[in-house]
């Protein structure tokens, strides 16, 4: 009896815990070649009282599907802008053409469909996307559209790794929220200038649960904040391995024990194994952001609780997921050891590069916003031209009160010194990168190669910035172009073309009058001017699918490769 009355009690106390989190939301998996994301707003129930609205992607109602592609094949994005505004989708860490990479310029106006796609070249790695208009994207993100890429490859199919999307291997997007009382909206720029929420949200979702197996299981994590740094680590401060960063797998794995914490700032990505072999089913560890006490500039370490920079979660431990232990999965074989070997990374060293450059991180005082060589951002100025195939060494000093958080799009590259030392860049960041930290008054350098595209269209550059959205917003940020020394601009080709249906007008097809000619960009608009239609580099000669269009005259614009000039025709969708 005393027994059964212990059991009953046991299973009342797991009901009464549980009570206090809610259910953490997987993103859907889409698998495949091919894409369709669909942008538009959504609601949520996110505090007690009304539903949020929020922003979402497909049949989400936070944030958008995980993409799960493969390294060396061809994808094709169909994505359309259901947003009551314009926006653009930036492809976080990918390795791809710049009039593709969806930066400031790519603007995507609400109920248009844009079509970019690239061969992936990337090594299996964990990335994300997310909104990038300029001064529209801290609102955009603070509503919650983006979404994670996985890459995979034949190098990390061959090790022994948990990889069941939602059971042994899942993402982890980490933020917060502040909500406006009585409408529970969310608090957004330009009416607040606010930078950290006062509520943590874990893809999306408030004091997160969820249920791992009994066994190592997988966390790929992303800082998805505005502003926010985590400083990780588990609850009962056990050993977890860091197999990946940015850009991939490391070489080895790096073990974080005891109360070493890891610190990921915003927009950086790692992947954790963490053991759950040993747990009684039934039991809980939490995953937490260890914020508390921290040096000065680290971005919600500081004190205040109201203000610009004021949160109730800022100087505090948190946690950011409360796992449940749950039996071990019976649909794969349940990983029980740590791969030894991981990758055969060849990095690039200070060495190797024949290019130098240095980056100042400047302003910030008083009404001055941060920017970068005391530039703030402008449409149309490259502010570094990059030849095709140079190994270059940045170094960006940051000699400011206030840390930030650097990405460069396009590349992953090597930190390889922190303060002018190599022995100052820590081990979890031993891999490729595309984003780190820069803290106040410090200095990081690294090193990358700038392959595979070069085109110095200025339209459709790279860029390089700050990651906070605030700042970002502000225009702390740079572009580049990447050329190839046979690069000209005096060109005589002609892009004169005529269109043709094919008898069910789905199908538009293209006859150039010159042959020589290449179509760098297709944009279509109606009788109005209102695009509907945004193609870069289409590959236009088996025809250009226009199925999604009404009946109605539209205007095809065609811009030609080499001398940018557009020339436009009408057409007629029956």
């Amino acid at each position: 009896m005393k027994k059964t009355l212990f059991i009953a009690s046991v299973v009342f106390y797991s009901i009464i815990v549980q009570a206090q989190y809610n259910n953490m939301s997987m993103p859907e998996a889409l698998y495949g070649k091919t894409f369709n994301l669909n942008i538009h707003e959504s609601t949520k129930q996110l505090v007690t009282g009304n539903q949020t609205i929020t922003g979402a992607i497909n049949n989400e109602t936070f944030w958008g599907p995980t993409l799960f592609i493969n390294k060396d094949e061809e994808v094709r994005l169909n994505v359309t802008n259901n947003l009551n505004e314009s926006t653009t989708v930036h492809w976080h860490g990918m390795h791809l053409p710049a009039v593709m990479d969806g930066g400031p310029h790519q603007v995507i106006p609400a109920g248009t469909l844009w079509q970019p796609y690239w061969t992936v070249k990337n090594q299996a790695s964990t990335l994300w996307y997310h909104p990038h208009l300029h001064e529209t994207t801290q609102a955009q993100m603070t509503k919650g559209v983006g979404g994670f890429i996985i890459v995979r490859d034949s190098q990390e199919s061959s090790l022994a790794l948990p990889r069941t999307y939602g059971v042994d291997d899942i993402v982890l997007a980490l933020t917060s929220r502040s909500y406006n009382s009585g409408t529970n909206t969310f608090v957004t720029p330009p009416a607040s200038t606010r930078v950290y929420g006062d509520y943590m949200l874990s893809n999306g979702t408030p004091k997160a649960q969820y249920t791992l197996p009994k066994q190592y299981v997988r966390l790929r994590i992303l800082n998805a904040e505005i502003e926010r740094g985590y400083n990780l680590a588990f609850s009962d401060n056990r050993t977890f391995y860091i197999i990946a960063n940015d850009g991939g797998l490391l070489n080895a794995p790096v073990a974080i024990s005891g109360t070493n914490r890891v610190k990921l700032m915003v927009g950086e990505r790692i992947e954790i194994l963490v053991n759950l072999a040993n747990d009684a089913i039934g039991s809980t560890v939490d995953l937490k952001a260890y914020n508390s006490g921290l040096a000065l500039g680290f971005p919600g370490g500081e004190p205040n609780t109201t203000g610009q920079f004021g949160s109730l979660l800022n100087n505090t431990d948190f946690s950011v997921l409360h796992i449940n232990v749950g039996a071990t999965t019976t649909t794969t074989t349940p990983i029980t050891a740590v791969p030894t070997t991981l990758a055969t990374n060849a990095y690039w060293a200070a060495s190797d590069a024949t290019v130098t450059r240095a980056i100042a991180v400047t302003g910030g005082q008083g009404p001055m916003p941060f920017s970068l060589d005391n530039r703030t951002f402008v449409l149309n100025y490259i502010n570094k031209t990059i030849n095709l195939n140079d190994i270059e060494k940045w170094t960006v000093t940051n000699n400011n009160i206030f840390g930030h958080s650097f990405h460069v799009h396009d590349i992953e590259f090597k930190v390889v010194a922190r303060n002018g030392s190599a022995a100052n860049v820590g081990t979890h960041e031993s891999g490729w990168k595309d984003t780190f930290y820069v803290p106040r008054n410090e200095s990081v350098t690294f090193v990358g190669k700038f392959d595979d595209f070069a085109d110095a269209d200025v339209t459709h550059p790279y860029m390089y910035h700050c990651h906070f959205a605030g700042h970002e917003d502000g225009g702390m940020m740079g572009q580049f172009i990447v050329t190839t020394p046979l690069a000209t601009t005096s060109f005589s080709s002609t892009n004169a073309f005529t269109l043709f249906p094919n008898p069910s007008s789905n199908i538009l097809f293209v006859a150039l009058k010159d042959v020589n000619t290449e179509i760098y960009y297709v944009t279509i608009t109606t009788i109005t001017g209102r695009v509907v239609m945004m193609l870069p580099q289409p590959q236009w000669q088996n025809g250009i699918d226009i199925s999604s269009l009404e009946t109605g005259v539209y205007i095809f614009q065609m811009m030609d490769k080499k001398t940018k000039s557009v020339t436009t025709q009408k057409f007629i969708k029956k």
